[in-house]
């Protein structure tokens, strides 16, 4: 790798961090430790370390050239390898005279073999930030290697909050009870909730166009390309198979069937790698059944999409499983399943609860509406049977208006429209 190129783009990047417009974003990051962000493509990873660059200089803990920033999905640095990483530092050090700049790697799960170099920074005392779109750069093994040194933590695409701040939407205290404020935000929630969080799409023309764009790159950069599909037609099928049957849990072998059915032809032990291949790619994520056992806990599960941008492409009337996505998407962000650690479920057995959060004791049923009879015993009805078994439980509905507080059988169960509820939490 020619160190002359890799000092081109240390430069070219010192001098664009005071001028990148940045929208900011509520991340704390200490000083003295190492991270690691992961997260779906053009979800933020990037400006956040912008944004931790820019707070560093603001606060005067460093001036431009103290900060050695990489992005490794520059054509320029296509060819490097894992043993020439070192050279990062060289070229560094040759132009200049800070002998610990702050270390930034940016795409980093493109250079096979990259967290060795990254352990070696940590034992060094580099304070180091890495990002990467692909989950297996937290696998086991990997984990191992970095030695435990560097932090994770999952960047999103922007919540409603953070959507309405770019917006310079700011509410006070009360704001749900006066008339103007109330009416902006469900007028901004309407763009969200079918548009989505992405920032760089927000002041698009062609909104639909560039979330099209973003799902090809995914599909054929993160996923088709990274792990030398073959036939990525299968997996534009998968996809809208998979949006298809959101709020539905779906076992593999009903997928593998469903395929089939199109005149495709898959077996099971494809469909599960194409499976975490969308998983390892941020493009979905799974949730499964609080009464499952844990050989089926993997296997039978309900699966969401990333955002409602991106599902909103497969669908034609879905409002419904919109609602349903995006709430998923909120209680990810709140209790994201790891293969360690399970915090967030769906209950079926008996009855259907679309959410249970175990250690909130927190069970939540989303529908658009209760007013319809059958809606209503459906969702009210299934929800007062699981409370009425777990009754250190709180039962919540989210509907896309109605609020009010429903009392059943001694049983108090909240409804609440989405938009209030995102702005809220839990």
């Amino acid at each position: 790798m020619d160190k002359q190129i890799i000092k081109t783009v240390i430069g070219e990047k010192q001098q664009q961090i005071s001028n990148i417009g940045l929208q900011q974003r509520a991340n704390y990051f200490d000083d003295n430790s190492c991270y690691v962000l992961v997260g779906i493509r053009r979800a933020g990873k990037s400006y956040t370390l912008y944004q931790d660059m820019r707070a560093k200089l603001s606060a005067g803990k460093a001036k431009a050239e103290d900060f050695l920033y990489i992005n490794f999905e520059d054509e320029r640095l296509a060819s490097i390898q894992a043993d020439e990483l070192g050279l990062l530092l060289d070229a560094y050090w040759e132009m200049n005279d800070n002998q610990k700049p702050f270390i930034y790697l940016d795409e980093i799960q493109n250079i096979t073999g990259w967290e060795k170099f990254a352990r070696r920074l940590s034992e060094d005392k580099y304070r180091v930030m890495i990002t990467g779109s692909n989950a297996k750069m937290l696998s086991r093994e990997i984990a191992s290697t970095l030695g435990g040194s560097y932090i994770q933590r999952n960047i999103y695409p922007f919540s409603f909050k953070e959507y309405l701040n770019y917006y310079n939407v700011l509410l006070e205290k009360n704001w749900a009870f006066r008339p103007e404020e109330r009416l902006a935000v469900v007028r901004h929630f309407n763009r969200y909730f079918y548009q989505g969080g992405f920032a760089e799409s927000f002041n698009k023309t062609d909104k639909r166009e560039w979330l099209t764009s973003l799902y090809q790159k995914i599909l054929m950069g993160d996923i088709v390309e990274r792990n030398r599909i073959r036939n990525p037609r299968i997996f534009r099928l998968l996809a809208r198979k998979l949006a298809e049957s959101i709020m539905q849990p779906t076992s593999q072998k009903r997928l593998e069937h469903i395929i089939k059915s199109t005149g495709e032809s898959i077996s099971p032990s494809v469909l599960k790698d194409y499976l975490d291949y969308m998983e390892d790619a941020y493009l979905i994520f799974s949730i499964p059944n609080l009464t499952s056992p844990l050989s089926e806990q993997q296997t039978i599960v309900k699966r969401y999409f990333a955002d409602n941008g991106i599902l909103n492409l497969f669908l034609m009337d879905g409002k419904t499983k919109l609602l349903e996505n995006i709430v998923a998407i909120h209680l990810n962000k709140l209790y994201h399943n790891t293969a360690e650690e399970l915090r967030l479920f769906y209950y079926n057995k008996g009855v259907e609860v679309d959410f249970c959060i175990p250690e909130e004791k927190i069970a939540i049923q989303v529908s658009h509406s209760i007013d319809d009879v059958n809606t209503y015993e459906r969702e009210v009805g299934g929800l007062i049977k699981f409370l009425k078994t777990f009754k250190q439980y709180q039962g919540v509905i989210i509907t896309w208006e109605t609020e009010r507080q429903l009392t059943e059988n001694g049983i108090s169960i909240e409804v609440v429209p989405i938009w209030k509820w995102l702005l809220r939490g839990i």
